[in-house]
């Protein structure tokens, strides 16, 4: 088992930034591909950003390319979203996922364990 715990979330201004963490513990982390996705209400969720386990191939959706960065850091078992020039239609629970795989999946049915998840509200 994995236990995933995001961080981070809160209330911030268009055009403003925010960072979130997903700190993981039960097994190795570096086993392990991450990723970020978001759920708005009324809305599916989607996909935001993947990384591999080696942190060296990384993915995004293109709603958040240029302004998002994922990033991992496989000593303190974290995955980060660095999110910059937020807008309101960034508002959303972010939550990041573990699958026990090398590479990248954009599909939450790839992914093997869920955190609970941050609320990040974007005002105009």
């Amino acid at each position: 088992q994995v236990q995933l715990v995001e961080s981070g979330g809160g209330l911030v201004q268009a055009g403003g930034s925010l960072r979130l963490s997903c700190a993981a513990s039960g097994r190795i982390f570096s086993d392990y591909a991450m990723g970020w996705f978001r759920q708005a209400p009324g809305k599916e969720r989607e996909f935001v950003a993947g990384i591999s386990r080696s942190g060296g191939s990384t993915s995004y959706a293109d709603s958040v390319t240029g302004r998002f960065t994922i990033s991992r850091d496989n000593a303190k078992s974290t995955v980060y979203l660095q999110m910059n020039s937020l807008k309101p239609e960034d508002t959303a629970v972010y939550l990041c996922a573990a699958r026990f795989r090398m590479f990248i999946a954009i599909t939450q049915n790839e992914y093997d364990y869920w955190g609970q998840g941050t609320q990040v509200t974007v005002s105009s």
